[in-house]
């Protein structure tokens, strides 16, 4: 994975595939909320609950990118 200046970091990406397995999986189950959380919202549209869940679930399938971006940038060239 490669900085924005030109800097490539290989050991902080290969060090940073574990966890990003794990966010993945929390990715999945990000997924699994999003997809009940929007059919909760077309039932009962005004439920502010559950928009806050779909909200939620999007950020957990954000996760894997969100994970190896940072550890990434942690560990120094």
């Amino acid at each position: 994975m490669c900085c924005g200046d030109g800097e490539c970091r290989p050991l902080g990406f290969l060090l940073g595939l574990p966890f990003a397995f794990l966010s993945l999986l929390i990715s999945i189950v990000g997924v699994v909320i999003w997809i009940v959380g929007l059919s909760l919202t077309c039932i009962c549209p005004c439920c502010l609950c559950v928009t806050i869940i779909v909200e939620l679930a999007l950020e957990l399938i954000k996760a894997p990118v969100h994970v190896m971006k940072w550890f990434t940038s942690q560990i120094p060239c």
